[in-house]
């Protein structure tokens, strides 16, 4: 399991060349900060790449999400780009977990919107 790191983006522009994948990452509600995140995930695989992110939030009337996760398919050759909400980490973790069903060759950006 690996941490992941971000960016912050500014005005000037910030250099950001991505970095590998593993099989179960995480991200930390400290590095994501109040308003959240973009995660980009870019699939230089020959296969699709089945992702997965927990969500440990809660419905607008205060109910816990049925399954805490939810997963998109990220198209060989291509890249998809995520928002993820400080809400989602576990609350006894601070984090939010997402695996990956290829990582040769799969990437990922991640940006701090705050």
């Amino acid at each position: 399991m690996a941490a992941l790191t971000a960016v912050t983006p500014i005005g000037a522009g910030v250099l950001n060349p991505g970095s590998a994948v593993a099989a179960s990452d995480t991200i930390s509600t400290n590095v994501l900060g109040t308003s959240g995140g973009i995660l980009e995930i870019i699939n230089g695989n020959a296969s699709p790449d089945n992702v997965t992110i927990s969500d440990n939030g809660v419905t607008p009337s205060g109910n816990a999400l049925t399954g805490n996760t939810y997963a998109a398919t990220v198209a060989n050759g291509t890249s998809k780009a995520f928002r993820l909400y400080p809400g989602q980490a576990n609350p006894a973790t601070g984090l939010i977990t997402i695996t990956h069903s290829v990582t040769a060759t799969v990437t990922y950006k991640l940006y701090k919107l705050d």
